[in-house]
């Protein structure tokens, strides 16, 4: 990474105030900017992807069911799923021995689903 030199640094405190205010006034609110950080963080791992595609199809599925899918040890699917659950994506409940996992709300599933179109298009 070069050093900043005097041609990639602005010497004036502002440019173009307007283009500026008009960006500030449409900015997301900081809750729905901290929403987007979070869930681009999920998608940022790639055995978190696939759970979050494998639950995108509104179904829930347990700890083990996903292992099998990562082709993971349960240990490795549970700290996935744990990272997902502790930032609010996942929800889980118990049945017995098994611990099934969903999301807990649809807009990232359809976060997901229109990026990896993007991508194959």
């Amino acid at each position: 990474m070069s050093n900043p030199t005097s041609k990639d640094v602005c010497q004036v405190r502002c440019f173009n105030i307007e283009l500026v205010q008009h960006v500030q006034n449409t900015l997301p609110s900081d809750d729905t900017l901290e929403t987007a950080q979070i869930i681009f963080s999920a998608l940022g791992d790639r055995s978190r992807l696939k759970i979050l595609y494998a639950l995108s199809h509104d179904q829930e599925l347990c700890v083990c069911d996903i292992a099998t899918l990562l082709e993971v040890k349960v240990a490795t699917a549970s700290h996935h799923l744990r990272k997902l659950r502790d930032l609010k994506i996942l929800k889980y409940r118990n049945d017995g021995k098994l611990a099934y996992y969903s999301l807990r709300d649809r807009r990232v599933a359809d976060i997901l689903h229109h990026a990896l179109r993007q991508l194959v298009d």
